[in-house]
């Protein structure tokens, strides 16, 4: 499955639980995900081994079978992955308009403390420097 912009692989939400535990972990076995996956409820180990044989051949994982325990890390970079979904939802949902997706969500988020504020202020200075 590859996303219509950038032609990164679009990761389904499983999936982006797998790259987030290999983004926050480092190269893993495939135990090690298992563990990570259980943490947040019950998942079997040929489950978690599945699925990272799947997205080894989308491309969305590494593996390195020098081991006897084959080790995996994300082949995607989170930031990348990120912008790929952010612009994804812009385009679909708000008519590629990045400034009604910060009010929406700006809207909905629960009242911002000073602090956070004054950090949106500084990134909105940083961005018409730009």
């Amino acid at each position: 499955m590859v996303s219509q912009r950038g032609g990164l692989p679009r990761p389904t939400r499983t999936e982006l639980n797998i790259l987030r535990i290999l983004w926050q972990q480092g190269p893993s076995t495939v135990r090690e995900v298992h563990e990570a996956l259980n943490e947040a409820g019950p998942s079997g180990y040929t489950t978690a081994l599945k699925m990272l044989q799947v997205m080894h051949h989308k491309g969305l994982v590494q593996r390195d079978a020098s081991r006897r325990a084959h080790v995996y890390a994300a082949a995607l970079n989170k930031q990348e992955t990120q912008r790929s979904f952010l612009s994804d939802l812009v385009h679909r949902l708000f008519d590629g308009s990045t400034s009604q997706l910060v009010l929406q969500a700006l809207g909905n988020a629960p009242r911002a403390d000073q602090a956070r504020l004054q950090r949106l202020e500084r990134l909105l200075g940083e961005m018409e420097i730009r």
